[in-house]
């Protein structure tokens, strides 16, 4: 069997966020058609109990720990250079470096597959093998938006951060046989931005675990409260997650609150920053943290909502209600890239007021239906079985000979 280098910036399990879902499912798939050998970093110390998981799918399993958040950001300044990102200061080991170089000069591998722009040094100019870059997303855009909306002196940092790591991401791309993203809506503007890569760009669409978000499996209810839910899911500590939970709470929640009964909006995820945990003080606002599951405050909410507006690629909050057949109110940024129509399988609103609209109209019951029609909508064209068959020709090379493909997309969310 052919042997895979499969290098991650983080241990890619359990799939519990987006980066790690995505990564699992992928590496999951190819160690059904590969042997695997993975190399990884470690943020998290609770994550090594899940190394026997890694470990009965890969044929090896090398990992390191990347210290804690200082320990990292003082290594990315101390590796700063004119010109260069701080993200890949961030995620440089000397000790995965060496591991890598050791198994390209023994001819171990016949191709590697670099999870997220972080990995791509590790494998630049090593011409001797198939390398694929999955990107995922263009990170540059996203501390472009950060930028935008800072004040004082984070906004030249993260202006910076945005213009360097643009250069290396292209540099990258014209480097690896294939470099991979999200949707086709995020190639395309990464075609956009760096033109004399299109045709080295593909993409691979994010899916759902279709078995393990099954709204006919039964379910607790976690709600306390006798009016509907409002539920918002993620990783709380993440910027984009903050701020589009305190940008509802503060526009949407208040248009809401003269209904009767009144809805609740409940925020479960894990680490909730300061600004999300202050949200707990307001009536009608309810902060989780870590939740055991977050399935049943999916089940049982009636709606989800998702007004992200800072996204990149493609959101699983959406994909995952979705898939437990809920409503979903969602911003334009967090519809993009998901293969649905909006207004038939979940609603799209931009402001505060039609963001309040269309949660009223489904909790008047305007939209009956949506939620089953949202549920075929991700088994269509969210599939991990189906969007990971992509996978086949851009690891053999077969998908070189083709220019970058990015179908209509009125047509696939039809």
């Amino acid at each position: 069997m052919r042997r895979l280098l499969f290098l991650a910036h983080r241990i890619p399990y359990p799939p519990q966020k987006g980066e790690k879902i995505r990564a699992w499912h992928m590496l999951d798939y190819l160690a059904e058609r590969w042997e695997v050998d993975l190399g990884c970093l470690v943020d998290d110390r609770a994550d090594l109990e899940y190394l026997p998981v890694l470990q009965s799918r890969c044929a090896e399993v090398q990992w390191w720990e990347t210290g804690s958040r200082r320990q990292s950001a003082l290594r990315a300044l101390l590796r700063f250079r004119p010109g260069k990102p701080l993200t890949l200061g961030w995620f440089h080991n000397p000790s995965l470096a060496a591991w890598v170089e050791q198994g390209l000069a023994a001819g171990r591998w016949d191709a590697a597959f670099a999870y997220s722009s972080s990995m791509a040094p590790y494998l630049l100019r090593k011409h001797g093998l198939r390398r694929v870059l999955d990107m995922v997303d263009v990170d540059s855009e996203k501390w472009r938006a950060y930028a935008e909306g800072a004040r004082g002196v984070m906004r030249p940092v993260w202006a910076r951060e945005a213009r360097t790591l643009l250069g290396f991401e292209r540099q990258a791309a014209l480097d690896f046989n294939q470099t991979l993203l999200v949707s086709p809506e995020e190639a395309q503007r990464f075609a956009d931005l760096a033109p004399d890569c299109a045709d080295r760009l593909n993409y691979v669409n994010n899916g759902v675990d279709l078995s393990r978000f099954d709204p006919d499996r039964t379910y607790l209810n976690p709600y306390a409260g006798t009016g509907p839910a409002l539920v918002f899911t993620g990783t709380m500590d993440y910027r984009p997650n903050v701020d589009a939970v305190c940008w509802f709470a503060d526009t949407v929640m208040p248009l809401l609150a003269g209904r009767s009964p009144a809805p609740t909006f409940h925020i479960v995820g894990a680490n909730p920053a300061p600004a999300v945990r202050a949200l707990a003080s307001r009536p009608g606002v309810q902060v989780t943290g870590a939740v055991p599951d977050i399935r049943p405050f999916i089940a049982h909410a009636a709606v989800a909502v998702a007004p992200l507006r800072i996204a990149r690629g493609i959101q699983n909050k959406v994909l995952e209600a979705m898939a437990m057949a809920r409503p979903v109110v969602a911003s334009p940024e967090a519809y993009e890239g998901v293969r649905a129509v909006a207004g038939q399988d979940l609603l799209v609103a931009a402001s505060p007021a039609e963001m309040a609209a269309r949660i009223g109209a489904v909790l008047e019951g305007e939209h009956p239906g949506i939620g089953e029609r949202a549920r075929r909508a991700v088994m269509k064209g969210h599939d991990w079985s189906a969007t990971l068959r992509r996978l086949d020709p851009i690891l053999s090379g077969e998908a070189d000979a083709k220019a970058m493909a990015l179908p209509a997309l009125a047509e696939e969310r039809a």
